[in-house]
């Protein structure tokens, strides 16, 4: 994940891991379905200008590491591609309804961290270098 969005006005490289689970952590992500899930989760990516996507679907939750615009919100992505997949799974695989009888297919919530190449030590270290020397007119600010 290298790569940088360049837009007009600005430049942004913003990645995140997220990770939810099917409602109950039943295992219900597996054969077919698992394969279906895959594929909505990807399409929804592609529909969403969500790129750089790697991905993981096991039995019963689903981790992420995407990039993202900074139009777009983590819980904004979050609840299209729970809301999309959940709604698509349970009218193509009956069977799910059984169990998820409430057409709640996620648990509710989920959870993410931001991402990136760099350490907040490096970001500190790089604001240091940009205050002037001998500048004691307290440009330095830090919020607790």
């Amino acid at each position: 994940m290298e790569s940088q969005r360049s837009h007009s006005h600005s430049v942004s490289r913003l990645t995140v891991h997220i990770v939810w689970a099917t409602k109950y952590r039943y295992a219900v992500l597996q054969n077919d379905i698992k394969i279906r899930c895959r594929s909505l989760l990807i399409q929804i990516c592609e529909a969403e200008d969500i790129s750089n996507v790697r991905g993981v679907v096991s039995k019963d939750h689903v981790h992420m590491h995407i990039n993202y615009r900074p139009s777009q919100s983590v819980s904004g992505i979050v609840k299209k591609l729970k809301g999309r997949s959940s709604r698509k799974l349970q009218m193509e695989f009956p069977e799910l309804k059984k169990k998820y009888w409430g057409r709640h297919f996620w648990s509710i919530g989920y959870g993410c961290w931001s991402t990136g190449n760099i350490t907040d030590e490096m970001v500190n270290e790089y604001l240091e270098h940009h205050r002037k020397p001998g500048d004691n007119t307290n440009s330095e600010f830090i919020i607790d």
